[in-house]
């Protein structure tokens, strides 16, 4: 079994971040390890929250996994507190012996043209500097455009401003990017370069118009699996598309939106 290492924040209701990604990526056959960045009380959605950190348990866990010899095939980050974590997982990635080791970000900040409610500039900044380790970055549109510095006008982008939005995203040091909710010529689609092929690509989908928290975890959390399971990064990417795209469309008349999708049922059911 692959061993993942899976840095995130808990919640305390909601199925986002460990909570979501947990489940799915055990259901795929990943052995788990998971290293809070912080206990959120709920999802932030609902406006009213209280955040934990988890800084100070971080850094002594690392300590002694790596006094303990803990090792992991894939380290994957999302949402984090402090500059002070970047430089714990800096420790986790470099204590870590294997040479083929996979290091998977989500810089959770925020979407729909703006950050999420409690983060702020030093997000940003921490976001940026973490950017530079990931062999797989996947932030969605507004998150790559925070990262670069650069919002580009109109609510398009043309062909030519989508390579450049990818080209700045990998000279922050990231070798392969997946860019969600972007919006090419007037399609909505998902962009990518893999580095290991060294090409580009794009795949399109239906744009649904509800918001659920944790869609983004879901689809990390298949796309990791998947990769980590021999898939390519084209084929993971897709794969994790289909399987938001089914879950939103399942969930359509769910009332509590906030508290984010029965992931558990769509494991039993066999469908992720």
């Amino acid at each position: 079994m692959k061993k993942l290492c899976c840095v995130n924040d808990m919640p305390g209701v909601g199925k986002i971040a460990l909570s979501a990604m947990i489940p799915i990526l055990s259901a795929k056959g990943i052995d788990v390890a998971s290293l809070p960045t912080a206990l959120v009380s709920n999802t932030l959605d609902f406006g009213k929250f209280d955040i934990l950190d988890t800084t100070d348990y971080m850094n002594k866990t690392v300590d002694i996994w790596c006094d303990l010899g803990f090792q992991f095939d894939c380290i994957s980050t999302g949402f984090m507190v402090s500059p002070k974590q970047i430089e714990i997982v800096e420790k986790l990635i470099n204590n870590q012996n294997k040479e083929d080791l996979l290091v998977v970000v989500d810089p959770i900040m925020g979407d729909e043209g703006k950050l999420y409610n409690g983060m702020t500039d030093t997000n940003v900044s921490i976001m940026r500097k973490l950017s530079s380790y990931a062999d797989i970055l996947i932030p969605n549109y507004t998150e790559a455009c925070f990262l670069v510095d650069h919002f580009y006008d109109g609510g398009t982008l043309t062909e030519a401003e989508a390579c450049d939005l990818l080209g700045r995203v990998r000279d922050l040091g990231a070798r392969s990017v997946v860019i969600t909710s972007a919006n090419v010529n007037g399609k909505n689609c998902v962009i990518g370069y893999d580095h290991t092929k060294n090409e580009t690509f794009t795949i399109e989908f239906e744009l649904i118009n509800v918001r659920f928290p944790g869609t983004g975890d879901i689809f990390s959390a298949v796309l990791i699996s998947d990769v980590l399971n021999g898939h390519s990064l084209y084929k993971a990417v897709a794969h994790a598309m289909q399987v938001v795209s089914d879950i939103i469309k399942d969930n359509l008349d769910k009332e509590e939106k906030f508290f984010g999708v029965d992931i558990e049922r769509y494991i039993s059911e066999g469908k992720l």
